[in-house]
């Protein structure tokens, strides 16, 4: 994890629209922060997305939060990361 960050300060306030954001934690909080960060993210807004993730997390947890939650993370969402980061693909769903 990078220098300590308000997430409060970063994030978009409809991403965590069901909770108080200034008492998450971004050390603690970040296998709910990173994939929420991430839910509504299309091929056009990524890049300033994912920057926004990066202010805060470095690239290795980025990639192995969203490869091991359990939140609902699209496979396009997945492969994007898999792509910007240079490692294996992985997807959240199989069909």
């Amino acid at each position: 994890m990078k220098t300590k960050v308000n997430i409060a300060n970063i994030s978009p306030k409809h991403v965590f629209w069901d909770m108080d954001i200034s008492q998450l934690s971004t050390k603690q909080d970040k296998a709910l922060i990173i994939p929420r960060m991430l839910m509504a993210t299309t091929k056009e807004t990524f890049s300033k997305d994912i920057a926004v993730i990066e202010s805060a997390y470095n690239t290795n947890e980025i990639y192995t939060v969203l490869k091991n939650t359990k939140e609902r993370i699209s496979n396009n969402v997945c492969r994007m990361v898999a792509t910007r980061y240079n490692k294996p693909t992985f997807l959240r769903y199989k069909f």
